[in-house]
């Protein structure tokens, strides 16, 4: 059965987006957000708290290491997003996407909540980075599988013309998780203020996960299965052994698929978890004021990835990246100028042409990420291929900028950091032939420039 002959597909151009399939998107979309909330609140008090918590010996001699070794547990756990990557990926393909995705929502929030209750180093002394690491991993496990499974969700649901706009959904559940963890973060801090939030204050928007997880939960489980997997599942022969076909004939496709996300994964990273430290630490401004820019900054973020994901539809996913990897070489070294006069609203200006960068090359990914790999190894295919380039891109981007700050004292040269970066994501994704509009149940994929 092709693609273009489901209902799904078929008679598609220009009508309007059906109940069955605003409800993928919503779910795809509410559950991203809260999966990435509870990722990124952590990347975010990383930055703020848990250095002081957590890793105090370290902190009394040498406060930079304590920093860095903070902002080193948010690597740790992209180190074992490729295992969740394929364990969800290997049972998403096997067993279906909405099973997997539940799975996966379930135990991130856990995780998330958890880290709240956790008492500090002051109080169980070696045990309270022991544990909170232990926890880290499990969101990392689970953010390894959460990802693909969100991507093909929405992109097999969605008619051909409209593959990257709908793939964009459980993109821009990034930059929503961003907005809802950075402004609990703002209010709280604004209401508390700092010491009350170094005391007990930041473990609000950990355990407030709990509640994103059964609003997430319930609506996630009112989703049907993708009919891609549907329509691959009445062929279960071929759906024998799908981790051996992957790494066996699709190996190169999943190196430059990561390669694509290196500089958008790093970069986004930068604009998470440091530069809200930075701000803090090194140019003293106001916490509240850093928090509320970087707010506005991930609405920015939301607005240009949903944009990256039109223009995918419009010009290409190829086109949509080289766009955004353009403006983040060219961008990456003179925002930190911008940033280092101390101003909050040039700040804001920095981060502003930084989104825009990040977002024309993230809203089209998933798009272009499933239609990369065929149906009985897409699910495995994407969620490694996005893991593999969290693992090289941000998993210890922070703590890269952050030695860099150290030992150089000159932001600008974080600025070079991204930008190789981002030039090798360019010429990555322009090696690949784009494929949009390509049936999604062929078996072999050609998408070699």
């Amino acid at each position: 059965m092709s693609i273009a002959s489901t209902p799904i597909a078929a008679g598609t151009a220009g009508r309007r987006i059906t109940a069955d399939e605003r409800k993928v998107l919503t779910a795809t979309l509410v559950g991203t957000t809260i999966e990435w909330y509870d990722f990124f609140v952590y990347a975010q008090a990383a930055g703020l708290v848990f250095g002081p918590l957590f890793f105090g010996p370290m902190i009394q001699n040498n406060p930079l290491l304590a920093q860095v070794v903070s902002f080193a547990t948010i690597g740790l756990s992209f180190l074992f997003r490729p295992l969740g990557a394929v364990v969800c990926g290997h049972m998403g393909d096997r067993f279906g996407r909405r099973g997997v995705l539940v799975m996966t929502l379930v135990l991130m929030g856990a995780a998330t909540a958890l880290i709240g209750l956790l008492p500090t180093y002051a109080q169980i002394g070696a045990w309270a980075p022991a544990l909170l690491i232990v926890l880290r991993i499990l969101q990392g496990f689970s953010a390894g599988g959460e990802w693909g499974g969100a991507a093909l969700m929405a992109v097999e649901y969605a008619p051909v013309e409209k593959r990257s706009l709908f793939g964009a959904f459980p993109q821009i559940g990034t930059p929503l998780g961003m907005i809802i963890a950075t402004g609990a973060l703002w209010g709280l801090t604004s209401m508390l203020g700092k010491q009350a939030m170094i005391d007990w204050g930041w473990r609000i928007p950990f355990l407030f996960s709990i509640v994103l997880i059964v609003v997430g939960t319930v609506i996630r489980r009112t989703v049907e299965e993708s009919p891609v997997f549907e329509a691959m599942h009445r062929r279960r022969k071929e759906s024998s052994a799908p981790l051996r076909e992957l790494f066996r004939g699709h190996s190169m496709q999943i190196l430059r698929a990561a390669l694509t996300f290196v500089a958008n994964n790093a970069a986004g990273y930068i604009l998470i978890a440091f530069l809200i430290s930075y701000g803090l630490n090194t140019l003293k401004l106001p916490s509240d004021k850093i928090l509320l820019v970087s707010t506005l900054a991930a609405a920015c973020w939301f607005v240009f990835t949903l944009l990256g994901g039109l223009m995918g539809d419009w010009i290409g996913r190829v086109r949509s990246f080289q766009i955004g990897y353009g403006i983040m070489v060219l961008w990456a070294v003179p925002m930190w100028f911008l940033i280092d006069t101390g101003s909050i609203t040039l700040f804001f200006v920095a981060t502003l042409g930084l989104t825009a960068g990040l977002g024309l090359s993230y809203g089209p990914q998933a798009a272009l990420f499933a239609e990369l790999f065929p149906a009985k190894i897409r699910y495995s295919g994407v969620s490694v291929s996005y893991a593999l380039g969290a693992v090289l891109g941000g998993a210890f981007a922070p703590a890269i900028a952050a030695w860099i700050i150290g030992t150089y004292g000159e932001s600008w040269r974080i600025g070079v950091y991204i930008m190789v970066l981002s030039i090798i994501s360019l010429v990555a994704v322009s090696t690949i032939r784009d494929p949009r509009g390509i049936d999604l149940n062929v078996r072999d994929l050609d998408v070699r420039g």
